[in-house]
């Protein structure tokens, strides 16, 4: 079976393509913008080109493919309409057009339950969520865009399709949550907002890859995946300033005592984004912004039994033996 992944070099499209590898009946080809060196080593090419371009994605899949990983998308809490757009809703629509008029059968589309989230806490939700009725910022407001697009354009014989929402992703070779979190710890600038009792879904990465693989192999006609969208996570949330501190203890960076409450760092957030905005920056991006508010003060966690019942997606590495790999990584996180 010929599998491509778009965003196959990034963090946990690496890690796809690993356990995709496991099955040796399996070929997998990336595409993306760049080429991986890391990828060809372990015999997977890259088709290098722009989702945005369909001349790019048709070329690609011109190549011949089974299925597609969707993983490539464009992240973060600031930043012009139109590069979110343009990657997050446009890229996707290119290759859903493309995949469903030259064949491909099956689409595995890597969302976010950022999709759903809006400005009150989510505590224990299902995929029943309604999506938020308006959106902080324009990561999330075109990853549902996208998402959308995805299961509308199910078809459970002839192209099936399926969304996952994996939620913090965090593991050996993180680029970005937890370099980011040491980083602003080791600066003194992180304070924790609201009460420090809010919990979170978190999931370490081969748990998310392994999730992608397993809801992969049950999308097949007629099946319960085809046209869903499911929440993924570990096997508990976590009060997530007491894991940002288990985090900084790992690397000898002092706890997180200092705090600011939610509504406070709401309204400083709106109002350095419309501060930004009137002077037209783009980077950095403010120190905060509404979304980051609630997502660092507010309770969001959600059910896991649609993934388990459908796809039979259990935990695989435990949050203890997770964080113990990650720290003990031959390229640890500095």
């Amino acid at each position: 079976m010929r599998i491509l992944v778009t965003g196959g070099g990034g963090f946990l499209g690496s890690y796809i393509i690993k356990e995709l590898l496991k099955n040796p009946s399996y070929i997998v080809t990336n595409f993306s913008r760049h080429s991986y060196p890391s990828l060809e080593d372990i015999g997977v090419p890259t088709i290098k080109g722009d989702l945005q371009k369909i001349e790019d994605v048709n070329r690609a899949l011109d190549q011949g493919f089974d299925a597609i990983f969707h993983v490539a998308a464009l992240a973060g809490v600031w930043g012009k309409y139109e590069d979110y757009y343009g990657i997050n809703y446009l890229g996707t629509k290119n290759l859903l057009e493309a995949a469903k008029n030259k064949g491909v059968k099956r689409f595995v589309y890597t969302s976010t339950p950022s999709v759903v989230f809006g400005e009150g806490d989510l505590m224990g939700v299902d995929e029943k969520s309604p999506y938020a009725s308006h959106h902080l910022n324009a990561y999330s407001e075109t990853k549902t865009m996208a998402e959308k697009l995805v299961l509308e354009m199910n078809d459970s014989k002839l192209f099936m399709t399926c969304a996952l929402r994996p939620h913090l992703i965090w593991g050996p070779g993180d680029p970005h949550l937890f370099p980011r979190v040491i980083q602003k710890g080791r600066e003194g600038k992180l304070k924790i907002v609201g009460d420090g009792e809010n919990m979170v879904d978190i999931i370490y990465v081969e748990n998310a890859a392994l999730a992608h693989v397993q809801a992969f192999e049950h999308l097949t006609p007629g099946s319960a995946v085809c046209g869903q969208a499911y929440f993924l996570g570990q096997e508990r949330p976590v009060k997530l300033w007491d894991f940002i501190n288990q985090v900084l203890g790992f690397v000898k960076v002092e706890p997180v005592i200092s705090s600011i409450d939610v509504t406070t760092a709401y309204r400083l957030g709106w109002f350095l984004e419309k501060m930004f905005k009137l002077l037209g920056i783009q980077k950095p991006e403010p120190p905060m912004t509404r979304f980051v508010a609630l997502n660092l003060g507010k309770s969001h966690y959600f059910s896991h039994e649609k993934a388990k019942r459908d796809f039979g997606y259990v935990p695989k590495v435990s949050i203890e033996e997770g964080l113990k790999r990650t720290f003990s990584y031959r390229e640890k996180i500095k």
